[in-house]
């Protein structure tokens, strides 16, 4: 009753030379390379200006420039709103704290899950930011 036909997903080679070509393209149109690191710093710069504007027009970072919804804040929403629209299109997508691979590798554990990938997303932001994005 009701079965629903569940799309192929896309191969991961394709979609990271297609990602490599819009970096190439992005380069040769703007002369800029897209990145996401900066937008975290200035999204977090916006969330902050809602509490305390003034420390946040009073950090060296900030004083060049204040923290704006810019072409790379544009890009890291569309990373997300890409990746949804890929999922539910070829019907992949599932809300799950702990994702099975993760389960027969690591555990059930939604608590260690989240740990584990926060502490490996702050690793990977301190090295993108340590390396100026």
């Amino acid at each position: 009753m009701g079965e629903t036909v569940r799309g192929k997903p896309w191969n991961p080679y394709i979609a990271g030379a297609l990602a490599g070509l819009l970096l190439v393209l992005s380069v040769y149109a703007t002369g800029k390379y897209f990145g996401a690191s900066t937008t975290f710093v200035r999204a977090a710069g916006m969330i902050e200006q809602t509490v305390a504007a003034e420390r946040v027009a009073a950090m060296p970072y900030f004083m060049k420039e204040a923290p704006k919804i810019d072409w790379q804040w544009m890009f890291v929403a569309g990373i997300l709103l890409g990746s949804l629209a890929a999922a539910l299109g070829s019907g992949t997508f599932r809300l799950k704290a702990v994702p099975d691979l993760y389960a027969s590798r690591f555990g059930p554990s939604p608590g260690k899950r989240f740990g584990v990938a926060f502490l490996g997303g702050a690793v990977a932001m301190f090295g993108a930011r340590l390396a100026d994005g």
